[in-house]
């Protein structure tokens, strides 16, 4: 059962994307779909989608170096007309992210992705292995994308 908001309709469910779910939904790998489901729900309001800068500048360098500048900058456009809500970090952002990093042998980013994602209540969207550890020693709530 859902929750209800205080006007009584259904709370939307929370989600944060990791750089993982972007890169495979704008790559149309195997869990695009899934991802493109999310943008859905988030257009139309039955779910929230959060992103934090970092992760934005993660999924431009990677474009950048395998397809140069220009493709890097328009792939920025295009996430930023999104359904999703682009975060900046904040002073307490910064360190939950370091918290998670100085415990889980994941890469900075990613350790983002999960203060991100503990800072707004909400799933974190990956098919990326290395959360396994957080999420089992509930650190934070994971919606697997299907891994092929």
């Amino acid at each position: 059962m859902k929750k209800k908001s205080i006007t009584g309709k259904p709370a939307a469910e929370r989600y944060t994307l990791d750089t993982y779910a972007v890169l495979s939904y704008l790559r149309d790998e195997f869990c695009a779909d899934e991802v493109a489901s999310l943008l859905q729900a988030g257009k139309s309001g039955k779910a929230l989608l959060y992103f934090f800068w970092i992760n934005l500048g993660e999924v431009y360098y990677i474009v950048q170096r395998r397809a140069g500048h220009d493709t890097a900058r328009g792939t920025l456009e295009i996430i930023k007309e999104w359904p999703i809500q682009l975060v900046l970090p904040s002073g307490q952002d910064i360190l939950s992210a370091g918290d998670v990093k100085a415990k889980y042998p994941l890469s900075y980013a990613d350790a983002f992705a999960v203060a991100l994602a503990r800072s707004k209540h909400a799933f974190l969207v990956t098919g990326d292995m290395e959360f396994k550890k957080p999420e089992e020693d509930g650190i934070v709530k994971i919606k697997w994308l299907k891994n092929g």
